[in-house]
């Protein structure tokens, strides 16, 4: 039977608290991680130089194409075997973040496509480098078309965090599994658990909105005439999306 008490009990426990912390700390570093490994394979993608290219293509594909939990349980058995000896910490940062990486470069690459030809012909006509250029004039028009799927995948990023729990992270998942072991709580603590990840979720909604405001207030439109950039960069980006829901 549902037991009150048991769910007011654990409903502020400090060790489901920490457990959210981490697991939001986790979040956020795959993702400032993932970002970094999305923009470089992104560029390289959009290279003409099949060195640069091919290897960017090969680890969108692989990345894109297996599930996040058997990289995972791979990266955190595989890794040992080859004498890269990594703590559960650092197995369910790489893991998550490569497979976030994956993701990101195609919403990147989508975004930088969606910027008309005629903003870099402009940057190099006024003598900016191709670095400059990609920074100062690219990359802050395209932030208006990355900012919203970028969110909904940090929302997605947070649940699954929870697979890290496989290889025994002690995220929030994992802590509620430990908890209901010792107290057979199930359904009060499984409940809480997700509580926490919906007030996590909602909060960032929250966050989501207030940054695709201000980008969109931050820089002049960019065409969205029937079959312009934009409406082709959306439309590669719900693509990214559904293939990871269905995942």
């Amino acid at each position: 039977m549902w037991d009150w008490g048991a769910f007011f009990h654990y409903l502020f426990s400090s060790y489901l608290l920490i457990g959210a912390g981490i697991t939001l700390a986790l979040s956020l570093s795959s993702l400032a991680i993932g970002l970094v490994c999305g923009t470089l394979a992104a560029l390289m993608r959009m290279s003409s130089r099949w060195y640069l290219n091919k290897p960017a293509s090969f680890y969108i594909w692989l990345m894109r194409g297996t599930p996040v939990l058997v990289q995972l349980v791979i990266i955190y058995n595989a890794l040992p075997r080859l004498g890269i000896v990594l703590n559960v910490v650092w197995c369910s940062l790489l893991g998550l973040s490569l497979n976030e990486g994956a993701y990101l470069a195609e919403i990147i690459r989508a975004g930088i496509l969606s910027v008309p030809k005629g903003q870099f012909e402009a940057a190099r006509s006024v003598g900016l480098s191709d670095a400059q250029t990609m920074r100062m004039v690219i990359l802050p028009q395209a932030m208006r078309v990355i900012i919203p799927p970028l969110g909904n995948t940090f929302n997605s990023l947070l649940k699954t965090s929870s697979l890290a729990s496989v290889i025994s992270m002690q995220e929030l998942l994992e802590r509620a599994e430990e908890l209901l072991q010792n107290s057979f709580k199930v359904l009060e603590i499984l409940l809480i658990a997700a509580l926490y990840y919906l007030v996590m979720t909602t909060v960032w909604g929250f966050v989501q909105r207030w940054l695709e405001a201000h980008f969109s207030r931050s820089h002049a439109p960019i065409s969205n005439r029937a079959g312009g950039p934009v409406n082709n960069a959306k439309a590669e980006i719900e693509k990214v999306m559904l293939t990871r829901d269905a995942q």
